[in-house]
């Protein structure tokens, strides 16, 4: 297993472009599956559906990914800087890969401007990422980090539902919304929280901790923001109002 950790991080990169070259696989197949007649007509959605399909499998894998590398090496929640397993480095790998190809789809597609809280995000999620793969250092912290796409799963469904213009009052929708909010509060915010509270106790000795801590505060602040309009729009809201805005992160 040690060899083929060393393997990996001797060509980081080609495995990063291999990982951005499988999810641009993956999402060329799912340009096969059937979608709702509503989304299908409407260049905006559409694309908007495939590129939350890819997403949402990126969230299943790597969410589940995290859960199982903690599990299997507890110590990596406690030194976030220096712990980790070959296994958890080959999930920031994988990870890092589809952040960049997710960004650059955005991009090539000409939704950049629709997408811009997206890009933000994943701009901050490749560097970190990034500096995590090249120096083997806050490997076990990103792995933390992707404990926020169990809360992706539900996040991504919400936002489809609300495409295939699924009632607010149904069953699924309800679940959905639920299960949303509680892994949002326990997954999202708690991992952020606890990543933020790790730099800043930890600030002294830790390498750029000041990038880190700058981010981290940048991402808990979008973070926040998008966790009030998910409550306003879910639960204190009759209705929608998106005014016809082309809108990536709609409420």
């Amino acid at each position: 297993m040690d060899g083929w950790l060393n393997e990996v991080q001797r060509r980081p990169v080609l495995y990063i472009f291999c990982s951005s070259l499988a999810f641009r696989l993956l999402q060329t197949l799912l340009k096969f599956l059937p979608r709702p007649h509503i989304v299908s007509r409407d260049p905006w959605k559409s694309y908007k559906w495939k590129n939350l399909s890819v997403s949402l499998v990126h969230s299943l894998l790597t969410g589940t990914w995290a859960i199982f590398c903690v599990f299997q090496y507890p110590v990596m929640v406690y030194e976030l800087y220096s712990s980790f397993t070959p296994v958890s480095y080959l999930l920031i790998v994988v990870s890092t890969g589809y952040f960049i190809q997710d960004a650059v789809d955005i991009i090539v597609s000409g939704y950049a401007r629709e997408s811009w809280e997206f890009l933000l995000h994943h701009g901050v999620v490749i560097w970190t990422f990034l500096y995590a793969v090249l120096t083997s250092h806050y490997v076990a912290g990103a792995v933390v980090a992707l404990f926020v796409e169990v809360n992706s799963v539900f996040l991504h469904s919400r936002l489809m539902f609300k495409m295939a213009e699924v009632a607010k009052d149904s069953h699924l929708y309800t679940i959905n919304k639920f299960l949303n909010v509680s892994t949002y509060i326990s997954f999202r915010l708690g991992a952020q929280f606890y990543l933020t509270w790790y730099i800043l106790v930890n600030y002294s000795w830790l390498d750029h901790a000041g990038y880190f801590l700058a981010s981290m505060m940048l991402m808990n602040i979008m973070i926040l923001v998008y966790f009030y309009r998910l409550l306003r729009a879910d639960f204190f809201s009759k209705r929608s109002q998106s005014n016809g805005i082309r809108k990536f992160a709609q409420d």
